[in-house]
């Protein structure tokens, strides 16, 4: 097939990557190709350049420190920024041939001017819904043209009252890239690990490691740097090491010598990687039960607390150091199988494709 792929354009499509949806969008469309595919991506300027990129927006503005585009007198907004690179895609998509076209942008527009578009989309639900996303997909659905997929049965429930068929293909990771460490590093510690940004709850985390009274790293970027100046840095001590935005490697150490990894959600987060990357390690979870944690962490390989109670998630992080590392890492195997999402993908894709194909020949 030829496949057109609309990225998001918050950060670049490389690594380290910025969140779970970077790392998602740039493994697929790898894997793609390596199928035999013929892919095009659809990403902002300064994203890997060994995929087969197509930028659609300018990275010059793009701050390596903060993951924001900085504000430059005559610029538009990010969010007009943004607003305009789709909808000149969109305006020119058809003219690639595609057969079809795989929408991971979580944006608006493809949405809104799909109804101009001839070539058939499969959109990918990567987020609760948001105002202007439920905008959109209100007015497609009352002349339904667009197939919806989401990776969890939470996120498909969340959006239901919109898509009522909304198919789910769990989010899978290339586990044999993350080393499996039976054992924790000689070093009690916490790791927390991702987006420093409201929604995830690092406040909560560090207030719950000092509860359990075990020394916590940091592995991030800063996504929101007036959350991290007024709520992360004041809390900063002798029992806290902010380590930064990690390389793939680095974090897998990190990672696979943490004694408990903390994941504590604000949001109803549709899926969570560092639940799976942090499960391949071999490393126990302690977490809030928000979001699709409680779908895709079993009893064994990690301890749930109610969302935002500290006490609670402080005995977890103490039973979940317990857990059998080596169940974890079985676990893993089978609940995030890249190969089985990627073949799950391919099949909705051609789907898609073919039945647009066979209303043409109708006509």
């Amino acid at each position: 097939m030829k496949i057109g792929i609309i990225s998001h354009l918050k950060h670049p499509i490389r690594a380290p990557f910025a969140g779970g949806l970077e790392v998602f969008t740039h493994h697929i469309t790898t894997a793609l190709q390596s199928s035999g595919h013929d892919v095009t991506l659809f990403a902002s300027s300064s994203s890997d350049p060994s995929l087969p990129l197509v930028p659609i927006l300018t990275d010059d503005h793009y701050d390596e420190l903060t993951g924001q585009r900085r504000k430059m007198k005559d610029l538009p907004s990010e969010y007009i920024a943004e607003h305009h690179a789709y909808f000149r895609l969109m305006t020119e998509i058809d003219q690639y041939g595609f057969d079809v076209i795989f929408n991971n942008s979580l944006h608006y527009v493809p949405i809104t001017m799909a109804t101009i578009v001839n070539t058939p989309i499969v959109t990918v639900l990567h987020t609760p819904p948001f105002y202007e996303l439920e905008l959109a997909i209100a007015a497609e659905r009352r002349k339904p043209i667009i197939d919806y997929i989401t990776v969890s049965r939470k996120s498909a429930e969340n959006w239901r009252g919109l898509v009522n068929q909304c198919n789910v293909i769990l989010n899978g990771i290339k586990i044999e890239k993350w080393d499996f460490h039976p054992e924790a590093g000689l070093d009690r510690y916490a790791l927390w690990f991702g987006r420093i940004h409201p929604d995830k709850g690092l406040h909560l985390a560090i207030a719950a490691a000092r509860a359990a009274k075990i020394p916590l790293r940091i592995a991030g970027g800063i996504a929101d740097e007036k959350y991290y100046k007024q709520k992360i840095e004041p809390l900063m001590g002798d029992d806290l090491v902010f380590l930064g935005l990690l390389d793939q490697p680095s974090l897998n150490r990190e990672i696979g010598n943490a004694s408990v990894c903390l994941i504590t959600p604000c949001w109803e987060e549709p899926f969570g990687f560092v639940a799976a990357e942090a499960m391949a390690c071999g490393t126990p979870i302690a977490g809030f039960r928000m979001g699709a944690l409680p779908e895709i962490i079993a009893p064994h390989t990690g301890v749930l607390a109610a969302g935002g109670n500290v006490d609670q998630l402080a005995e977890a992080i103490l039973e979940a150091e317990k857990l059998n590392r080596s169940e974890i890492r079985k676990y893993a195997l089978q609940k995030f199988s890249f190969v089985t999402m990627i073949a799950a993908y391919e099949e909705q894709l051609e789907s898609t494709a073919n039945k647009n194909n066979k209303l043409i020949n109708t006509i």
